[in-house]
């Protein structure tokens, strides 16, 4: 499979992952008691065997554009490091949303290039440490500098040459590209 195709793949997954959950949610709500004991038992059994992960495993160029869950990072994890493009709307359903994630997954190549990592925001109510400090109303695309400075801010979806281009003109990536970096 190329790497092109993982992304989509990828976005594709992560936003099947509420509607998923939302139907397991139902199918608990709306079984008998009998019928969930099961789901309960599997969920204690996951939770007695955890998980390790190995945190040193090297990342490939197709996993550095997987968005990433605005409620497990902060900006400054990423201050210095890589250029946040974070994506918040009101609902992963939102078709602008979507279409966002979309554009971004077309042209991976320029993004990598420039060190960003996506975050995205679809739930209002969690309150997250990115959408305090951004506060989007609605959808909205930012794009931050290495430096945690905000470079572009769009009330609407944006293609990769136009966020590319934004990136370009940020100070620190004139320097980076004086540099030969």
């Amino acid at each position: 499979m190329r790497p092109n195709t993982l992304i989509p793949l990828a976005i594709v997954a992560l936003l099947s992952l509420p509607a998923a959950a939302q139907e397991a949610s139902d199918a608990t709500l709306s079984a008998g008691e009998g019928d969930a004991t099961p789901l309960l038992a599997d969920a204690d059994a996951s939770a007695e065997d955890p998980v390790e992960v190995d945190e040193t495993v090297e990342v490939d160029d197709a996993d550095v554009l997987a968005p990433r869950d605005a409620a497990g990072v902060t900006l400054d994890e990423f201050l210095w490091i890589a250029r946040p493009i974070v994506v918040f709307a009101d609902t992963p359903a939102d078709p602008r949303f979507v279409e966002q994630m979309a554009l971004l997954a077309e042209r991976p190549d320029p993004l990598i290039e420039r060190d960003v990592v996506i975050i995205v925001d679809t739930d209002p109510s969690a309150r997250t440490a990115v959408r305090t400090a951004l506060r989007p109303r609605g959808f909205s695309v930012v794009v931050l500098g290495k430096d945690g400075t905000v470079g572009l801010r769009r009330p609407a979806p944006r293609d990769v040459r136009e966020i590319v281009r934004a990136i370009d003109n940020f100070q620190l990536r004139q320097e980076e590209l004086r540099q030969g970096g």
